[in-house]
């Protein structure tokens, strides 16, 4: 049976902590797994909510950033904690649905030389002008970095930890994960999850906030797509 760690970042998520948790609990009953929640300068009381849970919630790891990181150092800091074989990335407001990860963990298991499955989302949960957002991005990230990648927004995604070990880490890596690994050598795929409403609260991340600094990182990563080393080594024998 392969170990996993399901990473979520918290900015601010204190209300649907404690549900998401339960779900997850429930959805992955009998597996080896851990969940690592990484606390990313909350101002809402999500901490003291987290160490509250931990006392019920036995898999509940607990990572505090400070000061407020972003969401690439948060996750990076619980991919380099996790002891699992596979690493589930997740966010932390309830529109992933815990049931999606036992897919994807099915795809890794069964293809064993797959670094990678990412989701991408069937029917969006979102307003027609933040999904236009998304998909207007999504298509001018493909065209630049050259990939094929549907629903690069979507945050579930299983991969497995030595792959994720081996990229180079900046701000708003996350967004490229699936790109990055293909750029090392790996292998990617996706399946079709779901998208939920949010449980509670708003998102913290508005449609500049988003694109802020997204066009500058696919530049930068179309940059090293171009610069990768790429050569075959064959020993002669003598």
């Amino acid at each position: 049976m392969i170990s996993v760690s399901l990473v979520m970042p918290v900015y601010n998520e204190r209300e649907n902590l404690a549900p998401l948790l339960r779900e997850v609990e429930a959805t992955l009953a009998g597996m080896e797994y851990e969940v690592i929640a990484v606390d990313d300068g909350s101002t809402d009381g999500s901490l003291r909510e987290l160490q509250r849970l931990r006392a019920s919630h036995r898999f509940l790891r607990v990572l505090e950033l400070s000061p407020h990181a972003g969401q690439s150092a948060a996750f990076s800091a619980g991919i380099e904690r996790a002891r699992g074989e596979i690493v589930v990335t997740m966010d932390a407001d309830g529109q992933n649905d815990p049931a999606d990860v036992v897919g994807l963990l099915e795809v890794v298991a069964n293809n064993p030389g797959l670094s990678a499955v990412v989701g991408y989302r069937i029917v969006r949960s979102d307003s027609r002008w933040k999904s236009l957002q998304s998909r207007v991005a999504n298509a001018i990230r493909n065209w630049l970095t050259g990939d094929r990648i549907r629903d690069v927004g979507c945050s579930l995604k299983a991969m497995r930890r030595d792959s994720l070990l081996r990229l180079p880490k900046f701000d708003g890596m996350h967004r490229f994960y699936p790109t990055l690994i293909r750029l090392a050598g790996g292998h990617v795929a996706e399946a079709p999850v779901s998208h939920r409403p949010r449980m509670s609260g708003k998102s913290k991340y508005g449609m500049w906030n988003r694109a802020g600094g997204a066009l500058g990182d696919v530049i930068g990563v179309r940059w090293l797509g171009r610069r990768v080393l790429r050569y075959t080594i064959r020993e002669k024998a003598k």
